[in-house]
């Protein structure tokens, strides 16, 4: 860092603390220290803090981010199928570039220890620690919860998300949303804040400390899928009603309710800031469809169902006339169906009662005593259902959860059945990775579940460089036909748990005026140029010029550029390859210039340019 970036970096930091000490002065009477040691062991997330080095070991030792951290592997460590557990177990803890890690570190830093800190190092019932047995102990033991059981939990719900995300996945913010999702169920309006505010404030301070005073070129760039195509709305979806149904079970273990009002803002705020309405489709070539309207009805209507599951009374879901005309009807048909006598039950009740009531009075449970001692248990069993509006709002969250986990396990149970053999195609391997150029190349990681029955897949397949492996049952577009079109060459990262190799792949074409380009693509392994292989070749194309009642065609053959002359009236056809660089052939009578890097024809005095060589901006 150079010392004035760092003198920079150095103020920023001084301002924030500044601040901060000067507002906690404003307040002397919030104990906010007493505040978190009330929850948190010394008042520190630990569990939050190991959870971000684990992320951080999984990118630097894992992907071998040490070696570059700008190109991490990512190929293998993608969630790709059940048939793929390398992947599965390490989708939801790698990441695909470092801006990626950053991101979901930050939201980590701002939304975990506010799971963490509802979930708490301490139990709330601490007076039974010493009655508890060894592993109700552990349980209740501060560190332990501290830095075992939270970062178990934590991986247990990564790996979840991994099972059950649709597609080849990759990344911790599942979890993140997960954090949120449970976060907000106990703080709604802290979360909100931390998730929509707290967390671009780490960002935007990170990138500070890293270049305080930025420098921005505007230049063209190649065409790139918008940022929501890239997003997997499923998995973060599917993060959050995981951490929302976590955060249920703890809030009713607890008897608590939050405040309706202040849930149903946070749930529709977070939710639209976060882009959990941005629901989108492929369409053909370079097309994508953002759901805006149904995205927006969704998340609304949602929103309302989560704030009636954690905070609506639990009145039965029926009218009260209707209910009471319900039960009226199914005592009436009981009561025909089943004799008895009314004084031994009402003794069996009274008896019942009381050692209910006994039973309940050792547990503490002074709620539940009244309940029963007021004969409240017995109108509630005289309700013609049990259902509540609570209970029914509940339920309903738990089946968006069973629905976005249930559609990803058709793609994740699917055999990836790569086909290196086709036809013109010619690709190299590394190590169990197939590495190809191909167009309208079938979408293997959709082929074979049914999807085209519902819906036209043909926008789904793939024009690009493939990265394919049987072994790790895997299937990537990892560089589309337009980006190389429009940057000429990249470069290919493959690797495992130890090793990591690099490809490269190029393309080069010529233009005939006024038409398509002819091209040629190009792959070979790192270090290994002198032995590239040619992938794919394009068809000829014609140029819109005649010379003399001859017509001049761009070809490709074998790795070879040429010129095909060929009469208008007779048909008879000659070629030339495309000259070298200021040099001259001749080809059905014409005589065929480069110069530089266009290619001129003379014929009878006359003059023009036919091709000229492809040029790459990016």
């Amino acid at each position: 860092m150079r010392p004035f970036t760092a003198a920079v970096a150095g103020i920023v930091l001084a301002t924030l603390a500044l601040s901060v000490g000067v507002v906690s002065r404003l307040q002397p009477d919030r104990r906010w220290r007493d505040s978190l040691r009330s929850r948190l062991l010394f008042g520190v997330p630990w569990g939050t803090l190991i959870v971000i080095a684990v992320v951080l070991a999984v990118y630097l030792f894992v992907q071998d981010g040490l070696t570059d951290p700008a190109e991490p592997v990512t190929v293998p460590y993608r969630a790709w199928s059940y048939f793929s557990p390398v992947g599965m177990l390490t989708a939801p803890f790698a990441h695909a570039s470092p801006s990626h890690l950053i991101s979901n570190l930050a939201g980590t830093a701002a939304v975990a220890p506010i799971a963490e800190f509802a979930w708490g190092h301490y139990p709330s019932d601490r007076a039974r620690t010493r009655q508890d047995g060894t592993w109700q102990s552990l349980w209740r033991t501060p560190w332990i919860r501290a830095i075992v059981w939270f970062p178990l939990a934590v991986i247990a719900v990564g790996l979840v998300t991994s099972l059950f995300a649709l597609g080849p996945v990759i990344g911790f913010s599942g979890v993140v949303f997960a954090f949120m999702g449970f976060a907000i169920v106990q703080y709604p309006i802290r979360t909100l804040i931390a998730a929509i505010g707290f967390q671009g404030v780490v960002l935007t301070v990170w990138r500070t400390l890293q270049e305080p005073i930025f420098r921005y070129t505007a230049t063209p760039s190649p065409p790139t899928a918008p940022s929501w195509a890239g997003i997997a709305i499923q998995g973060h979806a599917l993060g959050f009603f995981i951490g929302l149904v976590l955060g249920m079970i703890l809030l009713a273990r607890r008897d608590t309710r939050p405040d309706p009002l202040h849930v149903w803002v946070a749930v529709l705020l977070v939710a639209f800031s976060k882009g959990l309405w941005q629901i989108y489709w492929y369409g053909e070539g370079n097309t994508y469809f953002l759901l805006r309207g149904p995205g927006i009805v969704i998340i609304t209507v949602l929103a309302l169902v989560i704030t009636l599951a954690l905070t609506a009374s639990d009145r039965p879901i029926l009218p009260e006339r209707l209910d009471r005309w319900l039960a009226r009807r199914r005592g009436t048909q009981t009561a025909s169906r089943t004799p008895h006598s009314s004084s031994s039950a009402s003794d069996s009740e009274t008896d019942a009662r009381i050692e209910r009531t006994l039973e309940l009075a050792e547990t503490g449970e002074s709620e539940r005593v009244r309940e029963v001692t007021t004969g409240r248990r017995r109108r509630h069993s005289q309700r013609a259902s049990a259902l509540t509006r609570r209970g029914v709002a509940g339920m309903i969250v738990v089946l968006v959860l069973a629905v976005l986990a249930g559609m990803a396990i058709p793609v994740n149970t699917s055999v990836i059945a790569t086909d290196g053999d086709a036809p013109g195609q010619s690709g190299i391997d590394i190590r169990g990775y197939t590495i190809e150029y191909d167009e309208n190349a079938t979408n293997e990681l959709v082929s074979g579940i049914g999807i085209g029955a519902m819906i036209d897949d043909s926008s789904l397949a793939g024009s690009g460089v493939i990265v394919s492996s049987d072994r790790y049952n895997l299937w990537q577009e990892v560089v589309t036909k337009e980006y190389l079109n429009a940057t000429g060459e990249e470069t290919i990262t493959v690797g495992g748990p130890g090793w990591r190799e690099t490809a490269h792949v190029e393309r080069t074409g010529w233009t005939p005026v006024g038409n398509e380009s002819v091209y040629q693509i190009w792959l070979w392994e790192d270090g290994a140029e002198t032995e590239r292989q040619l992938a794919h070749e394009s068809g000829s194309s014609r140029a819109e010029v005649i010379l003399a009642e001859r017509t001049v065609t761009v070809t490709t053959d074998g790795g070879e550029f040429g010129l095909r002359v060929e009469s208008i009236e007779t048909g008879a056809t000659a070629s030339a390859e495309i000259p070298a660089e200021n040099a001259i052939t001749e080809a059905g009578g014409i005589t065929f210039e480069r110069v530089g890097d266009t290619v001129f024809a003379r014929v009878d005095g006359t003059e023009v340019a036919v091709a000229a060589a492809e040029r790459y901006e990016y």
